[in-house]
């Protein structure tokens, strides 16, 4: 076993770029752990998991590198690897509005040597988010907050401050958007149209851009606002100014807001807002009774008089084990997760879950019950000090193995995500899984949520998947009612 710790001072990159940095590290052969992260009480905490010692003095301006491999030859090629994926995550330039190859310290210099620049994107860990966006609000940016675990309070008073300014706050844990064409975050490659979105969701927003793209229509602008937004504590303070944004725009002709289940009453507030705007709004709140994503991708796509969503399949050769036990989702996009919950639970009863549809049907820490259950792998308690698993999907991967052995699984219900930010090749680690598991294995159906534009290729997913013996769909919530059915016996 060979091990390298470094502690870099004063070397700092963005959340989004070091988990990129740590997947390309953890993915060299040889290589038994991997941490490159700024040295935050959390990550620095990581360190005594992984057997390190804490470097003398570091602190969250810092980056740690810290890497365990099998042999030397592994480490130094690891060694490698990190040196050329820091390289990659500056852009490979001297910054923006660098002097004498000096980048700027600051979003306010950064800001007063790029004027034409009217967005900045917060990646840095939730504690010293609050100070960076609101440093760019003092720069007259709108700014979107990728970080998450920033307090609520710091949530608020950024948005009061940004509607006072006339500018708009997407987050705090905004993970995409689509601004004038550009994906900001994890974003697919969709057509521009007459649609624009307001989303208080990240997968959510996702899945209907691209059940829009897939149906020949486009999307203007996709809003990020943050999955809080709606809450009754932050009250769709970002909602109602990307409403009217959108309003304001003469290439929107609808505007589709989606979000988790929100507040009762801020729901009532959006809903009553909307009304008094002169683009239509069309609703599309998920919840138990309410459309599901692929139904309110349809229902827009007819109020612009388009035809609608139809569900693309992609089937395996195998044919579908009927076999009686539990359903098991595994995740990572949180609407995603409640979307298929929410569908499941109509039929099945108690889903339990990390982010449960009602409160008594919470998984236990282990994250383990005999029943039905969907877990959410992107939840902020599983992501902590950890790449995203759309990024690293390397706990996914150890429960479906697990899952795939387990007699009482009836079925496997799994979403994969493509998309700029996201795993360069999902499918190659889950085909992996699938076909170790033999041609035993309880089913597996998947919602591949992506575009033929994305750069992973949209049919070559499919194609590896269904070659592992997975059945795919485009649709989040055709897969669950076919896994659903499936449970039932009633689809073979």
């Amino acid at each position: 076993m060979s091990s390298a710790l470094e502690l870099r001072r004063g070397t700092y990159r963005d959340s989004v770029s070091l988990m990129q940095v740590s997947r390309s590290v953890s993915a060299v052969d040889g290589v038994t752990k991997a941490l490159v992260a700024m040295a935050t009480e959390l990550n620095v905490g990581l360190l005594a998991g992984m057997g390190f010692e804490t470097p003398d003095g570091a602190g969250p301006n810092d980056l740690i590198v810290a890497i365990r491999a099998d042999d030397d030859d592994a480490l130094r090629r690891a060694l490698e690897v990190l040196e050329q994926a820091l390289v990659l995550s500056t852009g490979g330039g001297t910054g923006i509005g660098s002097a004498a190859g000096v980048p700027p310290r600051t979003i306010r210099t950064a800001a007063g040597a790029t004027p034409d620049a009217s967005l900045a994107l917060v990646s840095v860990p939730g504690p010293h988010a609050f100070a960076e966006a609101m440093d760019a609000l003092e720069a007259g940016l709108d700014v979107l907050i990728f970080s998450d675990n920033v307090p609520v309070e710091q949530e608020i008073r950024l948005k009061d401050v940004g509607r006072e300014r006339g500018l708009l706050v997407m987050g705090p844990d905004c993970g995409t958007a689509l601004v004038g064409g550009v994906g900001l975050g994890f974003a697919n490659s969709v057509r521009p149209g007459p649609i624009g979105i307001v989303a208080a969701s990240g997968t959510g927003s996702q899945e209907l851009m691209c059940l829009l793209h897939a149906a020949g229509s486009g999307v203007s602008h996709c809003l990020g606002v943050g999955g809080r937004d709606l809450s009754e504590a932050v009250g769709a303070r970002s909602t109602l100014q990307a409403l009217a944004m959108l309003d304001a725009d003469p290439a929107t002709e609808l505007i589709v807001v989606v979000s988790k289940p929100p507040a009762d009453s801020v729901a009532a507030e959006v809903e009553r807002y909307a009304s008094t705007l002169s683009t239509p709004v069309q609703l599309a709140f998920l919840g138990q009774g309410r459309e599901d994503l692929t139904a309110a991708a349809t229902k827009a796509l007819a109020a612009i008089g388009h035809a609608g969503v139809q569900d693309r399949t992609w089937r395996p050769e195998r044919t579908v084990p009927t076999r009686t036990g539990a359903l098991r989702g595994l995740f990572c996009g949180g609407t995603l997760c409640d979307e298929a919950m929410i569908i499941a639970a109509d039929r099945l009863g108690p889903i339990a879950s990390n982010i449960p549809l009602r409160a008594d049907w919470a998984l236990p820490a282990d994250l383990r019950t005999a029943g039905h259950l969907m877990i959410d792998f992107g939840d902020d308690g599983l992501t902590a000090g950890r790449p995203h698993p759309m990024i690293d999907p390397s706990l996914r991967l150890e429960r479906l193995a697990e899952e795939l052995a387990d007699p009482a699984t009836a079925v496997l219900l799994l979403d994969v995500v493509l998309g700029h930010g996201a795993h360069p090749d999902p499918a190659a680690d889950l085909a992996e899984v699938l076909r170790a598991a033999g041609p035993d294995a309880p089913a597996v159906l998947i919602s591949l949520c992506g575009t033929d534009l994305d750069p992973q290729d949209l049919d070559a997913q499919a194609r590896a998947l269904t070659a592992a013996g997975a059945e795919v769909h485009l649709s989040n919530a055709e897969a669950a009612r076919r896994a659903v059915a499936i449970v039932e016996g009633l689809d073979a």
